[in-house]
């Protein structure tokens, strides 16, 4: 207990800030300012349960601790934001104010903004809340994407990947959230589905029966899996049995070579009917050495022994700063997750300076990144601004 003290510190402190920025503009509004001060109080102690909700609670405590903490998370982080532009443009109108003055100009009366200023800090805040939870618990849209790739074999023209990352099934994410997925991506009839890491937030004892849909993906070639950072805070070893044993192919810094040909069942003795080879490869989480060193992320140890002759080679990658080894390796194409396109105001104008490429595809000297922005969420259940997204890759030829 003795090590939650600072959490709750901090978020005390964090929130009385607030409640001191905009309470005494709203001291006119007795009943507006008392259910401030109680969102305050309520966020300030919800908040740190809702990451913390496994450790002080079973069953329906648990579940409600996290609910009621990230809801309040996704609230307190736009409130705080707003507070801080509200904050800058008191002293910007102030300033101009003096200014006026100074040089003998009459000011504009503005003796209500603090107050109107305050109430649209509070409307803003909980109006994007609201309308991120409903972002974030929808079932993530399908984005269509066309990758043109150099020399690509008539083969593999029009070579089909479903793509999902970040879906992070634990705390508000369960069995039937990951159905829909499921139930949608099957709907595409692709290739083959990619899952780009960060599949779950919690051990194999906690989430195995939320996690067991993923089996019921289907696709002509299969499903391949690969580590995020949030499998190796979850216990990645058993997170790749427990997949294997769900009929995922799991690729840790390997590859497998699929014989793709450009027909159909139905068309099997058709005099025009190719085939072709492409080399899907998959590497651990760039960080995964910190946890376990035989993970270390290595491209070019995933590629190993892959067929020269190969026209496509596909790498899995949770994280896009695998991009530059990836190019070095010879990858044309490279999936990946990990920065769910900030995932809510403002933090999507942050996620570049983490990261060289936040959402969409993008080019790395002669490789082609795509950044999924997540089919689901993490922490707050918010999506505003950066919705999720299934991703359906074509190949195409360039």
């Amino acid at each position: 207990m003795l090590r939650l003290l600072p959490l709750f510190l901090v978020s005390s402190l964090l929130h009385a800030w607030i409640g001191w920025r905009l309470a005494p503009a709203l001291a006119g509004l007795p009943l507006t300012e008392f259910t401030l001060w109680a969102a305050l109080i309520a966020s300030a102690l919800l908040m740190p349960m809702g990451l913390l909700a496994r450790r002080v609670g079973r069953g329906a405590l648990s579940v409600l601790l996290a609910w009621s903490g990230l809801l309040f998370m996704g609230l307190f982080s736009t409130l705080f934001m707003l507070t801080l532009m509200r904050d800058a443009l008191l002293l910007l109108v102030w300033g101009l104010t003096e200014l006026g003055q100074r040089a003998g100009l009459n000011p504009v009366a503005l003796d209500s903004l603090p107050q109107w200023s305050a109430l649209a800090v509070l409307g803003l805040s909980v109006a994007g809340t609201l309308w991120g939870l409903w972002g974030a618990r929808r079932t993530a849209r399908v984005v269509r994407v066309d990758v043109p790739i150099a020399g690509l074999p008539a083969a593999l023209h029009g070579f089909t990947v479903a793509q999902i990352s970040d879906i992070h099934v634990g705390p508000t994410i369960g069995q039937a959230y990951l159905r829909r997925i499921v139930a949608r991506v099957n709907a595409l009839e692709v290739d083959m589905v990619a899952i780009t890491g960060d599949l779950v937030d919690g051990s194999v004892a906690e989430l195995q029966p939320h996690v067991a849909p993923v089996s019921e993906l289907k696709s002509r070639h299969g499903t391949f899996f690969v580590t995020g950072n949030h499998e190796y805070y979850s216990g990645a070893h058993a997170w790749v049995t427990e997949l294997r044993r769900l009929g995922v192919t799991v690729l840790m810094n390997q590859h497998v070579v699929l014989q793709h040909d450009s027909g159909h069942a139905a068309d099997a003795s058709s005099p025009t009917r190719s085939a072709s080879t492409i080399v899907i490869a998959g590497v651990a989480d760039y960080g995964a050495h910190h946890f376990d060193e035989s993970h270390r992320s290595d491209p070019v140890a995933a590629l190993a022994g892959a067929p020269v002759a190969a026209q496509m080679r596909l790498l899995l990658a949770h994280q896009p700063r695998s991009a530059a080894a990836a190019s070095a390796a010879g990858f044309h194409l490279q999936l990946s997750g990990h920065t769910h396109g900030g995932q809510f105001w403002p933090w999507m104008y942050f996620v570049k300076f983490q990261q060289p490429f936040s959402s969409g595809l993008k080019r790395l000297n002669q490789l082609w990144v795509y950044t999924n922005r997540g089919t689901g969420y993490w922490g707050p259940p918010k999506r505003l601004g950066s919705a999720s997204e299934i991703t359906h890759l074509r190949l195409v030829t360039a």
